[in-house]
């Protein structure tokens, strides 16, 4: 039930170090120049000390090293920008705010500037508005924040605040739809997923859509057609097939079903992606330990239960693949490893070849 995250939502904000603080040297090199930027928590009861930075071999999966971006307080979520030369960094405390960061190279870092977004622990992010806004979602205050992006990359004044209506509202996700013409946010306290419009940095509420009460949904992933979205169940176990109308930005819940097999122990599902060939779909298990494999069948409209590899590790708080499709990253908050598999693109499966040491991470972002 988000235990992890329940953890920090009472710690204090910790001030943010030098703006200018950049990556710690290297130490080692892998083969292949890929990087990682990997989100943790930096709080007294974290661990991790930034943003950790390490390149990977495309070809074994293989993760070394190569640094850390100090100065960002509890990074638990990362994105970057189209462009590629900025990051953008939740920090997950109880006086939430968002970091702006300049990629100077693959695996430089230097941050630009940290803003208070006006809610507490903000878990997720996204730019939306042709990369104009960063939204974020604010789980324990359920709400969202919007800021304008500068032409340099970093943030300005928070624009809008809006507050999600129910009795207990954590905002988990927002994300843009594959128009740009929509915002959606998914949140597990009000069993909802939310469809906005942005324009001159406000929101403004299109549609609700309910889901079974006390599922929990936490977040949310389109299929590459644009027409059909994947929603995981945090306190049900399940995921839930939704269509998605890109005109409207309506999206209606069908189907739902078990993340793991009958008489698996008690299980908080967190992150779903869909392969980019529309194919697959993967989900994490945090309790079982596992990756759920979902076969995709009907164009996106049925999800097919085919495999729940281990996941290499202890709560599988994120996933995701490299730019190839070909490697998967699991980061195992618990064990504090990310494990690499390689992907099947026929079948589906995970072959595990690699676990990467690092503290509590809980997002791996390729750049």
């Amino acid at each position: 039930m988000g235990t992890s995250r329940r953890r920090f939502l009472g710690l204090t904000a910790v001030a943010l170090g030098s703006a200018t603080v950049g990556a710690r040297p290297a130490t080692a090199s892998c083969r292949a120049g890929s990087t990682l930027y990997l989100g943790t928590y930096t709080s007294p009861s974290g661990g991790g000390t930034g943003i950790g930075i390490a390149s990977y071999d495309a070809a074994t999966g293989e993760l070394t090293s190569t640094g850390v971006l100090t100065g960002v307080q509890d990074p638990s979520f990362l994105i970057m920008s189209p462009s590629g030369r900025n990051l953008y960094a939740v920090n997950e405390q109880s006086s939430g705010g968002v970091t702006a960061i300049a990629v100077d190279s693959p695996g430089k870092l230097r941050v630009l500037n940290r803003q208070p977004n006006g809610g507490a622990a903000p878990c997720h992010l996204a730019l939306v508005a042709n990369s104009k806004y960063l939204v974020s979602a604010n789980y324990s205050s359920g709400d969202l924040s919007v800021h304008p992006v500068n032409q340099d990359g970093s943030l300005g004044q928070r624009t809008d605040l809006v507050k999600h209506a129910g009795a207990a509202p954590h905002a988990h996700q927002v994300l843009q739809d594959a128009t740009g013409n929509y915002v959606l946010a998914v949140d597990l306290g009000t069993d909802s997923v939310y469809t906005y419009t942005i324009a001159n940095g406000k929101l403004a509420l299109r549609s609700q859509a309910k889901l079974k009460t006390g599922s929990g949904p936490r977040h949310l992933a389109f299929h590459p057609n644009g027409r059909y979205a994947y929603v995981a169940g945090e306190l049900d176990s399940t995921i839930t097939v939704c269509r998605y109308d890109a005109t409207t930005g309506k999206v209606t819940p069908g189907a739902t079903q078990s993340t793991v097999p009958a008489g698996s122990p008690a299980n908080y599902p967190a992150e779903v992606i869909a392969s980019p060939d529309g194919r697959f779909v993967y989900l994490t298990n945090r309790g079982h330990n596992s990756i759920a494999i979902f076969a995709v069948d009907e164009g996106g409209a049925s999800l097919r239960l085919i495999g729940t590899p281990s996941c290499g590790g202890n709560w599988p708080r994120h996933v995701t693949l490299d730019p190839t499709g070909r490697l998967i990253f699991v980061s195992n908050q618990r064990s504090n490893n990310v494990a690499t598999f390689q992907v099947d693109p026929k079948t589906g499966g995970l072959t595990p070849k690699s676990s990467f040491t690092t503290p509590i991470p809980v997002c791996a972002l390729p750049g």
